[in-house]
């Protein structure tokens, strides 16, 4: 018996597909299957090549487990006809591993495809089954096919070999992609980590591109093609049957021809026809509340990227120090290693989880410090003690015993005191 899942939907995410930004888009799409259990896969082959393949895809696993309630298969498979030269088959892989992916791909209800490399997954996928398989599911609108990071790049007409550019210092140029979107006369490049910001003091906007290198290969695209470009922790939903798009998560897609760009935010709900026009170069009218386009949801509440949170960490960590607040110091630690553990399950290259560890570690050094130093107001400890120095000091000064007076003020400048005569009386204070 034929089994057809309810949910129909092509989801493209620009980065954080295994981060706590995409839990929420996660969940409510596997709800739209309506099954109990969902034949779920996950493609290996973008990543397939690093040392650390084993544990991308137990990584995967558990946060699919734990956090959206999903159980996944991980599939492998390579095809021995790709091109040697730029990605060489795994030791052990064969055309038939391959076969039984691109079956899986046809049969499963869920398909998923993230980190890695676009040209490593492309030289595998085009030269085998797996691309008319990937092609005829989105054709057909069976299931649901998550395609982010890596795998995303490829669902375009064209694909950015970003390793090879950004990593390797290769020409910039484009690859052929798989094209899925060409079913819906989208003629576009997918540029995921669009609005990408590691580089800090170099721009790496654009998958890493820059705009510089961006603007040199948006040139060799033909006419009738755009830069579709998906930000990070961004999700764009095409539902198949509808044959519209809906913008979720933190950021925005930019549809971008001859460098003039349209941003659909998140919230965006438009028809695939009026994201065609915007393909072409032609502005959809504007819609009223009830028309799809640029219907916001108003934002979603959604966990803050880890580079904010450290951020948010240092300024809470300073406050409290600040006020020698040591349970709020102890809870700004605390809360950060919370976001570590959530976000170290995230598949992407690099979400600044180290970097992260690092300001932990800072963090604990500096709770001890202040340990050492005592937290408690060193002003009310010593009142005891200053307080009558000081009326000595006063009665001293009024009888002319000024000398005297003076010997009592140095000592307790070098003691670390700072004594302060003032119109309104004598005022002091720990240095």
């Amino acid at each position: 018996m034929a089994h057809y899942p309810r949910g129909r939907v092509l989801a493209i995410i620009g980065s954080g597909e295994t981060s706590p930004t995409m839990v929420t888009v996660h969940r409510e799409l596997i709800s739209r299957l309506g099954l109990e259990q969902p034949r779920a896969i996950v493609l290996a082959t973008p990543y397939a090549f690093q040392v650390n393949a084993a544990g991308v895809s137990a990584r995967v696993q558990k946060y699919f487990a734990d956090r959206v309630g999903l159980r996944v298969r991980v599939v492998a498979g390579t095809s021995p006809q790709a091109d040697p030269a730029m990605a060489p088959p795994l030791a052990g892989e064969d055309e038939e591993d391959d076969s039984r992916q691109a079956a899986a791909v046809g049969t499963a209800d869920w398909v998923f495809a993230g980190p890695g490399s676009p040209s490593y997954a492309l030289a595998h996928w085009r030269a085998g089954p797996v691309a008319a398989a990937l092609r005829d599911r989105v054709l057909a609108g069976d299931g649901l096919t998550v395609l982010a990071s890596a795998a995303a790049a490829t669902a375009g007409r064209f694909t950015l070999p970003v390793y090879e550019i950004y990593k390797a210092g290769g020409a910039p140029r484009w690859l052929t992609g798989l094209d899925l979107l060409g079913a819906f006369g989208l003629t576009v490049a997918v540029v995921p980590h669009y609005d990408n910001t590691e580089g800090q003091g170099y721009d790496t906007r654009h998958c890493y591109l820059g705009e510089r290198r961006l603007a040199a290969m948006e040139r060799e695209l033909p006419a009738d093609a755009a830069v579709l470009g998906v930000d990070e922790n961004t999700a764009m939903l095409v539902d198949l049957p509808a044959e519209d798009a809906e913008i979720r998560g933190r950021g925005g897609v930019t549809v971008r021809r001859g460098g003039d760009s349209v941003v659909l935010p998140s919230g965006t709900r438009l028809s695939l026809a009026d994201l065609r026009d915007l393909v072409r170069g032609i502005r959809p009218a504007k819609r009223d509340a009830g028309g799809r386009e640029g219907a916001a949801a108003g934002g979603e509440d959604l966990p803050l990227p880890l580079r904010e949170i450290m951020a948010a960490a240092e300024r809470g960590f300073g406050a409290a120090a600040g006020g020698r607040d040591a349970d709020a110091m102890v809870a700004v630690i605390l809360d950060l290693e919370t976001a570590i553990s959530q976000w170290e399950a995230d598949t992407d290259e690099d979400q600044g989880t180290e970097q992260a560890r690092a300001l932990l570690r800072s963090l604990i050094g500096r709770l001890g410090r202040a340990a050492g130093d005592g937290l408690a107001d060193s002003g009310e400890r010593l009142r005891p003690a200053v307080e009558p120095l000081l009326a000595l000091r006063a009665a001293l000064r009024a009888e002319g015993s000024f000398a005297a007076a003076d010997a009592i003020r140095e000592a307790l400048s070098a003691a670390g005191l700072e004594v302060r005569d003032t119109p309104d009386g004598t005022g002091w204070r720990a240095t």
